[in-house]
């Protein structure tokens, strides 16, 4: 069985599995009988992460999780897509396939933007400190938009076109305002940069 975890550096992304691959590869060891401390001693990693890991899709959609099965995200992660409704997490799935990022923080900024009837029943959002109620509903209101043109997009121009028209119009709205703009710096800087990226790629090739 593949390592759960390896040092940093030790290995390339495109060599690890999936991390629901082996999830499902955890639940068939412990279903023939191997114990936890066991798969833990053998993968390097603490029982509390075996755990983690066999508990990963609880609370997940069957859609989402077959949109997700090939794609390198962390435990973090499914916790944050546990607090979306079904039909949330299977747009938050789509909207990190079309944009190719799959990374904690871009997760925890699609659930900030879902409107409240798209969360999880029991879950309670904390308002975004350094964010205004306004700022919030533009955000969600994007949020929004962006999913019917992933939508749209898929339906007319099919994947190879889903970048070209998700980063027209949503990402330079969303940039040219400044305190957005000021929020994603402190908070997603990552996403932020891949934004800016986006949209400075898109206006050279314009």
């Amino acid at each position: 069985m593949p390592h759960l975890r390896s040092r940093p550096g030790t290995r390339s992304p495109t060599n690890r599995i999936a991390i629901i691959q082996e999830h499902r590869m955890i639940l068939k060891a412990v279903e023939n009988g191997v114990s936890e401390a066991r798969i833990a001693k053998a993968l390097n990693v603490d029982v509390a992460s075996i755990r983690r890991r066999r508990k990963l899709l609880d609370g997940i959609c069957a859609e989402a999780v077959e949109l997700l099965k090939e794609k390198h995200l962390t435990l973090n992660s499914f916790s944050e897509l546990r607090k979306l409704a079904p039909i949330r997490q299977i747009e938050a799935a789509e909207l990190m396939i079309a944009m190719n990022n799959f990374s904690n923080s871009y997760v925890r900024s699609l659930v900030a933007a879902t409107p409240r009837n798209q969360l999880a029943s029991g879950y309670t959002p904390r308002t975004p400190k350094g964010l205004s109620d306004e700022q919030l509903a533009l955000m969600e209101r994007e949020s929004a938009s962006l999913a019917r043109e992933f939508k749209v997009a898929e339906q007319t121009y099919g994947t190879d076109h889903l970048d070209l028209v998700l980063a027209v119009g949503y990402l330079s709205k969303l940039l040219r305002n400044g305190k957005v703009v000021g929020y994603l710096a402190k908070h997603f800087q990552e996403l932020l940069f891949e934004f800016q990226r986006i949209t400075e790629s898109e206006a050279t090739a314009a």
